[in-house]
């Protein structure tokens, strides 16, 4: 059995992408080990890539032999030859348009196979973070990573990775002919780019910072658009839709000042290899017609380089904008590895985990300790064990550390030391679709999917037939409200339940968890949003439901407290007071403070009404 952490300040500690930047090469290099399929087939796709460059560069000599042989013959123009050239740099042509086609089409699918599998990746890393872990960035930024940022890395893969692999290859067959037709002028062609290339490599890294950046605002802009979405009743209720409007524009604008800046130094770099591009065709033009009066090279000969120098210098120019895109990519490649890259503190144990027999269960909280990043310790050497089929409520003030021990429980964090324990096993061994069978969380703000009511009950057990949702609809006392909606189980519940009261979001969650059927049902103030009157129609289906299972309420409502078999006192992160309800009233201590004041508050209450 492993040894767990014993740093308090360790659990959930870990802030996503914040394991340090990564170079440009070692970023592209993990991002193609985490996308394979980017790989696969990459010979034959290099192959094509070739035979579309060599096309090009062919192109050059038949226009030197049409000069030369062609139209300048000692005899005249050779009308035949000529024809034929044509013919052949025509079907060259072809052969190149056919060859990149399939460069197009092998790239383009291995780039959305592989960036497939990089979001389903990433998205399901997210999954194993723990909540603390998720909550050090915002929504809207997760969502931007798993999605925008792997775009830009499909714009590079599919057209900046094309013209990269044709661009190489070009620049390498061009150098050769210019070597061929003549060494001169192609040593002018290198001592006019040498500059560029040094250019080139001084704004490699500034566009990689300007456009990292550029990825980092996406985020935040994303980010404060989903707040302000999804705050919209909270925004208007406190009519803050200036300051809120204002965060916005705020957000926009550095997006926008970053990708401006950043295009800014891209234009540079392209508008230099534009002006080296110039420089280098006029100086060729000059020393190559000053060779041919010489005698050095024939009129079809220099025509012929001066469509190498083009065939060199473009993929040059090109290079800057490969450059550019590629910055644009490396940037999103980082923020989307240092997701997959964030340990996973609330992991899967996959196959070796522990699958446990579903039936009567006992918990263990073993000398459990925890502390939130940079704070106080949350919970401190809790010991506690809760035989199967008890009816457990645990109580305290708020920030007592009653919901952390809820979310210890259901592993959506991990302790930072000891072990909770499910019939004797470390949580951390147990295997996740055993755990999530055995053990269901009921939070204090059911979510709800975007679809119809009978979909979110099901949520929990989708193998669930049309009977089966009948039967739990009828058993917790909700059939009259269920019968009331336009559609019965058929209604539509809107984007995170919007069309249904708090209250009866709250009634579909547990529901859902009613018809989970689990062994374990922790409650976290399942019931704080619902009203009196449904809390005793839920309690009573509650019993059912309870019965013959462990239960564990984090009580805010001192009633499920009074019908629990053991009421658990928490405060400041311990364990103070055990035992039944009426046991701890009278024992003078903590719980009998808490019972006096909320049964005080019940009173007056009900004094008011």
């Amino acid at each position: 059995m492993s040894t767990p952490d014993t740093d308090p300040k360790r659990s959930g500690s870990s802030r996503i992408g914040g394991q340090g930047e990564l170079g440009t090469l070692a970023t592209l290099r993990r991002g193609f080990e985490l996308s394979p399929e980017l790989r696969a087939g990459l010979l034959v796709t290099v192959l094509l890539g070739v035979l579309a460059t060599v096309g090009r560069v062919l192109i050059p000599f038949v226009v030197q032999q049409t000069t030369d042989h062609g139209i300048m013959a000692p005899g005249g123009v050779d009308v035949d030859f000529v024809v034929v050239a044509i013919l052949i740099a025509a079907g060259v042509v072809l052969i190149t348009s056919i060859a990149q086609f399939f460069v197009n089409v092998r790239l383009f699918t291995a780039a959305e196979r592989g960036l497939a599998t990089l979001r389903l990746r990433a998205f399901r890393h997210i999954h194993d973070l723990s909540v603390l872990t998720q909550s050090t960035e915002r929504r809207g930024s997760l969502v931007s990573r798993v999605t925008n940022d792997v775009d830009t890395i499909s714009m590079f893969v599919q057209f900046g990775g094309l013209m990269l692999l044709i661009s190489t290859a070009q620049i390498m067959l061009a150098t050769v002919l210019m070597l061929i037709y003549s060494p001169a002028l192609a040593l002018v062609v290198y001592l006019c780019f040498i500059p560029l290339a040094l250019l080139i490599r001084r704004f490699q890294p500034m566009l990689g910072r300007a456009y990292g950046l550029v990825r980092e605002r996406v985020g935040n802009m994303l980010g404060a658009i989903s707040e302000a979405i999804v705050g919209a009743v909270t925004i208007r209720a406190y009519g803050v839709e200036d300051r809120t409007a204002a965060r916005i524009d705020r957000a926009i604008e550095e997006h926008r000042s970053a990708a401006v800046k950043a295009q800014i130094r891209s234009v540079m770099a392209f508008s230099s290899g534009q002006a080296f591009a110039g420089i280098t065709t006029a100086i060729v033009l000059v020393v190559g017609t000053v060779l041919a009066t010489r005698g050095h090279l024939t009129l079809g000969e220099l025509l012929a380089f001066l469509f190498l120098v083009n065939l060199f210098t473009q993929p040059v120019l090109m290079a800057t904008e490969i450059l550019n895109e590629m910055q644009n990519a490396v940037a999103g490649w980082r923020r989307v590895i240092g997701v997959v890259d964030t340990p996973a503190d609330v992991s899967d144990p996959g196959p070796d985990g522990v699958r446990q027999e579903r039936g009567p269960i006992t918990v263990e909280f073993d000398d459990v300790s925890f502390a939130y990043p940079g704070g106080e310790p949350v919970l401190q050497d809790v010991n506690l064990v809760l035989q199967p089929h008890l009816k457990v409520a645990i109580v305290g003030e708020t920030g007592s550390g009653k919901t952390t021990m809820a979310k210890l429980l259901t592993r959506l964090m991990d302790p930072a030391g000891g072990r909770v324990l499910l019939d004797g096993v470390d949580l951390r061994e147990i295997a996740f679709d055993s755990l999530r069978r055995r053990v269901v969380l009921v939070p204090q703000e059911g979510f709800l999917f975007d679809e119809d009511l009978a979909e979110n009950i099901r949520f929990g057990r989708p193998e669930a037939t049309d009977e089966d949702l009948d039967l739990a609809i009828t058993e917790l006392g909700l059939d009259a409200w269920v019968e009331s909606l336009p559609h019965g189980l058929a209604t539509q519940v809107g984007q995170r339940g919007e069309s249904l009261s708090a209250g009866e979001r709250q009634l579909v969650a547990i529901a859902r968890a009613y018809l989970a059927d689990p062994d374990l049902l922790v409650l976290d103030e399942a019931t704080s949003a619902v009203d009196p009157a449904t809390e005793v129609r839920v309690q009573r289906a509650l019993e059912g439901l309870t019965r013959g299972r462990t239960s564990v309420a984090i009580a805010h409502r001192l009633s499920t407290a009074e019908a629990a078999d053991l009421v658990v006192v928490v405060d400041k992160g311990r364990i103070v007071e055990l035992g039944p309800h009426r046991e701890l009233v009278d024992g003078g201590g903590v719980y009998t403070r808490m019972h006096a004041s909320w049964a005080a508050q019940q009173q007056d209450q009900s004094g008011r009404a």
